[in-house]
């Protein structure tokens, strides 16, 4: 690579995007910036210091970027280290590239969580304004939940710090919910179950945004696809997150 970077299609092809001649269509379409400013055909990019958005998406350029999807088992903490000494979920993946957990995961509840070492991408899913949604699994206390209490978990519950958003919320039995949500409050599918008086007693997530496995076992994982990191930028665009500059 030059002092100019490389040339943007051949970036974009290599990250999934589609062969340099559909890129091109891309760029000469105006739906690529680089730091803030629409692309044009010829454009150069310095893979380890500029910003690149398509449709808005922000677009990891860097050759070192990894993306991890972990399916977290019950247990394991979300954070690089433990003073207390328990399993952490960065111990599952490998320790080259130091890589960082997409928001948490409390220490009861499994499932699905992203490891990356890509700040921008992070940043932009973690966001409060991002609204990406998160599905889980609930299995809770007290058997079935009755119609008034689905209705206001859907509706939205009054918790310590507000109101919740609504929430997609069905039971496809007796005692179990599939939960989606947007926001990302402390434990906050715990409690909007406990305030219909309903006590979790199993919480999975289940999917990220557009990411989601079912053939993962707990404590194992994967490198995302180029196709899921798009789609996982798209997500954080449609979202209307604004990118700081």
């Amino acid at each position: 690579m030059d002092d100019e970077g490389e040339r943007l299609q051949k970036v974009l092809a290599s990250l999934g995007f589609g062969s340099r001649r559909t890129c091109e269509g891309l760029i000469a379409e105006g739906r690529v910036s680089i730091n803030g400013v629409v692309a044009v055909l010829g454009a150069r990019v310095r893979t380890d210091t500029d910003a690149v958005t398509v449709d808005g998406a922000p677009v990891g350029v860097r050759p070192d970027l990894v993306y991890y999807l972990v399916n977290k088992p019950r247990g394991v903490v979300t954070t690089a280290k433990d003073p207390q000494g328990r399993p952490t979920v960065v111990a599952l993946v490998p320790s080259e590239p130091r890589v960082f957990p997409v928001g948490r995961l409390d220490l009861d509840t499994e499932g699905l969580i992203l490891l990356t070492n890509d700040g921008t991408l992070a940043n932009a899913i973690a966001h409060p304004s991002t609204g990406i949604e998160k599905e889980y699994l609930v299995e809770v206390h007290g058997g079935r939940v009755s119609p008034s209490g689905l209705r206001h978990l859907r509706d939205g519950v009054e918790l310590e710090d507000g109101r919740t958003a609504p929430a997609r919320v069905a039971q496809p039995s007796p005692g179990v919910l599939r939960i989606t949500i947007h926001e990302g409050r402390n434990r906050q599918v715990r409690r909007m179950c406990s305030a219909v008086n309903h006590e979790v007693r199993r919480l999975v997530r289940v999917r990220i945004g557009p990411i989601s496995d079912r053939r993962l076992s707990p404590g194992d994982w994967r490198e995302l696809s180029s196709d899921e990191v798009i789609a996982l930028g798209r997500a954080v665009a449609a979202s209307g997150y604004d990118q700081p500059t």
